[in-house]
């Protein structure tokens, strides 16, 4: 089987916990090891903090050679772009790899993001992989990583500002922004009934087709 690492770049160990439940199901396929930077930001909110997490991944990559593939569990993808300049073993961000997804079959999708500054920081992202043409919008849902991971009252407002990509803006794709919210997923899609893309997942889907080619 693959040697999956996934890494967390946050030091909130509750996100982390809740990527392992939400990966369970694909142990059976691959070896995945989640894994939180204890010495990273608490949540990667700005772009100081994306920043700190970008210079600690790449240092966590460069030790982890040895693995199959590494996934940055964080949605800005911090240090994405130097690893895989850097390495030879394949790195996965889960934003490209969720947008990717999301934009298959001519699909226009929605993005949940956590705030305002989040979505500044992922517009020109999406631009640079040449799909804001497939973009319908993305909207905030005013909340931090920290409540995220907690989950009081966050399914609802994930339904509900779900619910404003599709009926407002035409999205026919939910992508969820943050992997704090990985656990909600599946009663997500079951609310709004449109695929609900979950990016980490997304992204050790990505590494275990690429490590098996």
């Amino acid at each position: 089987m693959p040697d999956i690492l996934v890494i967390n770049p946050n030091s909130n160990e509750l996100v982390t916990e809740k990527l392992r439940d939400t990966l369970s199901d694909l142990e059976s396929v691959a070896a995945i090891e989640c894994i939180t930077m204890s010495d990273g930001p608490f949540g990667i909110e700005s772009d100081a903090d994306a920043a700190i997490a970008a210079s600690l991944v790449v240092e966590r990559i460069g030790n982890e050679q040895y693995r199959d593939a590494c996934v940055i569990a964080c949605y800005s993808d911090p240090g994405l772009w130097e690893s895989r300049r850097r390495f030879e073993a394949p790195v996965f961000g889960m934003q490209e790899s969720a947008l990717k997804n999301a934009a298959e079959n001519d699909r226009r999708f929605g993005v949940l993001a956590l705030s305002d500054e989040s979505i500044a920081r992922h517009l020109p992202y999406i631009d640079s992989l040449e799909l804001t043409d497939a973009l319908a919008a993305e909207l905030p849902l005013d909340v931090s990583v920290e409540e995220t991971a907690v989950g009081h009252g966050i399914l609802e407002k994930v339904i509900a500002t779900g619910r404003r990509l599709i009926d407002e803006f035409g999205a026919n794709a939910i992508v969820l922004g943050c992997a704090g919210l990985a656990a909600l997923r599946e009663p997500a899609e079951q609310a709004l009934s449109v695929p609900v893309i979950e990016p980490v997942r997304t992204a050790v889907l990505d590494a275990i087709s690429a490590t098996a080619e």
